[in-house]
């Protein structure tokens, strides 16, 4: 049971570190350009559209690259929390 406490605790802990990591995805060309802000638990922060993009008006495009860019954010926020699960299993996370 004690053990069982230990993994929640350690589980927990990871999971609110997870949290104060951010990561993003960037989609567009340079000068058109969407930035999508995402946690490595994978809670949007933030959505930024360039200035050019905005007044470009070409709402379809818009669209694909928020798309675009929030997978692209969503895959980095994957991987980081892969390698942060690794680093608790080396850890000794699953030795106990």
């Amino acid at each position: 049971m004690n053990k069982a406490r230990e993994l929640k605790k350690m589980m927990d802990e990871i999971t609110a570190r997870l949290e104060t990591i951010s990561v993003d995805g960037e989609a567009g060309d340079g000068k058109y350009t969407v930035t999508a802000t995402v946690t490595a638990t994978k809670k949007i922060k933030n959505i930024n559209l360039s200035e050019e993009l905005i007044q470009q008006g070409d709402k379809e495009y818009i669209e694909d690259l928020i798309v675009t860019a929030l997978n692209r954010a969503m895959d980095k926020a994957q991987n980081v929390a892969e390698a942060e699960g690794r680093g608790a299993a080396m850890g000794g996370l699953f030795g106990m």
